[in-house]
């Protein structure tokens, strides 16, 4: 049922949610100053923000952004965001908003494991690598992540769909360990009970543990652990930017699940006692 509370947290821009004060009070400080010399930043980055939650939100295209006073132009918005992925401010977001997240719930910054699934996703005409998985049997990319047990993103790498998951894990490793010097077991279903996935944890100095189908079930069922980066993608879901990836590069797909991350996290944080969203 609709209240009062929850009409001031969705906002002006209806399931775009713009950010309230208490949120963007925790966003204000990671946004990187202008940089020095040349003419003074005019950009409203609250509002640069509400639009980029807008478009990985409700999908629509840049140019179909809605146009100043609602947000700036639209070469604006795209210009910031490729500049903050450039210098990894979204990394960089995503990270600090779950060390904080884990530390407010009286955990470690650092998780000790970490699950790891893939979602294939359609591409469009837009181009850039691409290829065909023949167990989805669709053509277009994987998105490799890994959440903590709480389903909170710890990294995620975007790469052709015809590479296969213990392929592509190295790679996701890479960018793990660095960040979560603690991280020492792996969850993961059968796929990844291959050479190459076992190679890359051993190298990066982890336990890689399978977790199998219960003998003798059949349709859907749960299982242990595997579930909770299950529920992650489909948070992600619910995200219409990311229902296909319609990204020319895979570094600016990785930016808009890392974005659609950081304002699932940052919801947890402004809105502690309220996990879940409004229905828009």
């Amino acid at each position: 049922m609709w209240t009062p509370a929850d009409r001031a947290l969705v906002g002006n821009f209806g399931s775009g949610q713009a950010l309230t004060d208490d949120q963007f009070r925790f966003l204000e400080p990671l946004i990187p100053p202008a940089r020095p010399g040349g003419r003074p930043r005019s950009t409203d980055m609250r509002n640069l923000l509400d639009g980029l939650f807008y478009l990985v939100r409700t999908g629509c295209q840049w140019r179909h952004l809605p146009p100043p006073p609602a947000f700036p132009p639209w070469p604006t918005v795209y210009g910031y965001m490729r500049a903050f992925l450039r210098d990894g401010v979204w990394e960089s977001i995503r990270h600090h908003f779950v060390v904080m997240l884990r530390e407010g719930a009286g955990r470690e910054a650092s998780p000790s494991a970490a699950i790891i699934d893939t979602q294939s996703v359609k591409t469009t005409e837009s181009g850039g690598p691409r290829g065909w998985d023949a167990a989805k049997r669709l053509k277009g990319r994987k998105r490799h992540i890994a959440v903590d047990t709480d389903g909170l993103l710890l990294g995620i790498l975007v790469h052709a769909a015809d590479i296969q998951d213990a392929d592509g894990l190295g790679d996701l490793l890479k960018r793990l360990k660095p960040l979560y010097n603690w991280l020492r077991a792996v969850f993961a279903d059968s796929i990844y009970n291959r050479l190459a996935a076992l190679l890359a944890c051993f190298l990066a100095g982890l336990v890689l543990i399978i977790v199998r189908r219960l003998a003798g079930s059949t349709g859907f069922v749960v299982q242990p652990r595997r579930w909770v980066v299950e529920r992650s993608l489909g948070w992600f879901g619910r995200w219409r930017r990311l229902s296909k990836d319609y990204e020319a590069l895979p570094e600016v797909s990785e930016a808009m699940v890392t974005l659609a991350a950081i304002r699932l996290m940052l919801h947890r944080l402004a809105h502690p006692n309220r996990r879940r969203l409004p229905a828009p």
